[in-house]
């Protein structure tokens, strides 16, 4: 089993910045990509940032420029750095790691962090 931990959330105001860390722990052999998901009330989960072992990075384009992905391998952890925040950016967050537990292993496996709650007031 995988224990992805998030911590970092809360309430800031438009224009302020936060960053968001998940460190995961467990029967880890390898993590192919880490990842952070938001979900806005009343909306669908949407892919925010991730980052592959390699260091191949994508973004939404609503978080271009603003947010930075960045991960320590040795650590499993994986950070988001949210800087210009507006109200649109309010959401759970939620951690994403793809998973090799065995050197056998043909795919990765998902987990997920519990989610931390942002909240940007304008």
């Amino acid at each position: 089993q995988v224990q992805l931990v998030e911590s970092g959330g809360g309430l800031v105001q438009a224009g302020g910045s936060l960053r968001l860390s998940c460190a995961a722990s467990g029967s880890i052999r390898s993590i192919n990509a880490m990842g952070w998901y938001r979900q806005a009330s009343g909306k669908q989960r949407e892919l925010v940032a991730g980052i592959t072992g390699g260091g191949d990075i994508n973004y939404a384009d609503s978080v271009k420029g603003r947010f930075t992905i960045s991960r320590d391998n040795a650590k499993n952890t994986v950070y988001l750095q949210m800087n210009r925040l507006t109200s649109e950016d309010t959401a759970v967050y939620y951690c994403n790691a793809k998973v090799i537990h065995y050197s056998w292993q043909a795919s990765s496996l998902d987990y997920w962090g519990q989610g931390t709650q942002v909240t940007v007031s304008s």
